[in-house]
């Protein structure tokens, strides 16, 4: 059964059937398509028609949409035309808060920073997490109400990636839920802040409580011993070991990881179990061969595409699919789009968990700026599974998701699900 979101606002151009306006009109900024889960006929017009599409006013300005796999891969792997200063968003929050941080910044910038925290996920690192990761998700599992409807996004998905954003920042475990909501204010575009009722001064206040928090941890280990977690790998790495001095760059570093740390794994554990409620063939085929779950993980974050977008800022006059983009033009590549790309991806459009070259997506970008923790996301992924499959014969869902409105976060709100036991 497909289960439709009913939200009760929309644009006018969600409104419409996306063949029956001028093409030129077409504003895939629109965060109400995702909300009501209508972006997809709109990215297949333009990736047939217009796959390199100029959008001349927007609620963000102008700005090029990137909609097919190949030219999607190409901007992301040219950071020397494709520039990631100042944002990767359409629309932030620069102006209020001018934060800055390793992703959106290029080399010898870039480089630096990543290196200073890359390590959290070496293979080595990752592989004592999986014990704790284990434990956790048993832990969480085994406290859910069999037989009643609960919402999976709320007892499952924020609760296991909070837990696990507590660890790698070895941040105080009874107050993890501030991490989620930093990470919620942080992602928020200026359109969601207002849907959620936050407004500016209370985003400001919050991130601000958010710096403080974090330079009093930083400043209670600088003279300890290095450990495991981020902010001892930040104050142990000369190339980042003032970077307290320095609150925007402190907090934006901070803000990235958080984000990074929590947004795709969330999501995609909620959708995941959106995705085989709607195509119960492929859960059949799950539960005939558990040893699938590896390679459904890699499906599951192609299917959800967790996040939609990141922009880049052309560095000089270039050509891409026969347009001539402009220095200083913004570039926005939509790898949910790409992510449904056939000319790349066959039967891009079916949820496939057997799929061949499964991690052949784009959902974790492509270049430099590829994704440092995607190892660590499909290993959450991946031990949820397998304990899922050890206790429950179906998680169901039981009424629609409530989606994000967010035209950078692909995420689910709710999820009213019901447990079958095995």
């Amino acid at each position: 059964m497909s289960i439709q979101n009913s939200a009760s606002e929309m644009s006018e151009q969600a409104r419409t059937d996306p063949h029956s306006m001028p093409l030129a009109k077409i504003d895939v900024s629109d965060s109400t398509l995702y909300e009501n889960d209508l972006h997809d006929a709109f990215f297949r017009r333009l990736r047939e028609e217009d796959p390199v599409h100029y959008l001349a006013e927007s609620p963000f300005g102008p700005f090029w949409s990137i909609t097919r796999f190949a030219d999607i891969q190409y901007v992301d792997s040219h950071h020397d035309i494709f520039s990631s200063e100042p944002s990767i968003l359409i629309g932030d929050h620069s102006e209020d808060i001018p934060l800055t941080n390793f992703i959106q910044s290029d080399p010898p910038v870039h480089g630096a920073q990543r290196k200073a925290v890359q390590n959290v996920v070496a293979p080595s690192n990752l592989a004592e997490l999986e014990p704790i990761i284990r434990s956790r998700a048993a832990s969480i599992l085994d406290g859910l109400p069999v037989g009643e409807t609960f919402n999976w996004v709320e007892r499952v998905s924020v609760e296991l990636t909070t837990q696990m954003l507590a660890t790698i920042f070895d941040f105080p475990f009874e107050e993890r839920h501030l991490l989620t909501y930093w990470s919620d204010l942080a992602i928020a575009t200026p359109e969601l802040t207002g849907n959620d009722g936050v407004s500016e001064d209370e985003r400001s206040r919050s991130l601000g409580e958010c710096l403080q928090k974090f330079t009093a941890l930083w400043n209670e280990r600088k003279d300890q011993p290095p450990k495991f977690d981020l902010i001892s790998m930040l104050i142990n790495n000369e190339d980042t070991k003032d970077m307290v001095n320095v609150p925007e760059v402190f907090l934006g570093n901070l803000m990235l990881l958080i984000v990074g740390g929590n947004d795709t794994t969330r999501n995609s554990i909620s959708g995941g179990v959106l995705a085989l409620h709607e195509h119960p063939n492929e859960y059949q085929k799950l539960r005939a061969n558990p040893s699938l779950i590896p390679n459904m993980v890699s499906e599951i974050i192609r299917w959800q595409t967790p996040l939609l977008h990141m922009r880049r800022l052309a560095k000089m006059d270039t050509e891409l699919g026969g347009k001539k983009i402009r220095k200083g033009d913004k570039v926005v590549m939509w790898y949910v789009s790409g992510n449904r790309d056939e000319n790349m991806i066959d039967r891009a459009d079916e949820f496939i968990i057997d799929r061949s070259q499964a991690r052949h997506h784009l959902s974790f970008g492509f270049g430099i700026h590829r994704c440092m923790g995607n190892r660590l996301a499909e290993m959450q992924l991946r031990i949820l599974w397998e304990e899922i499959m050890k206790r429950f014969s179906r998680v169901e869902v039981v009424d629609a998701p409530t989606r994000s409105r967010s035209n950078f976060v692909r995420g689910i709100v709710s999820l009213p699900v019901r447990l079958h036991a095995l």
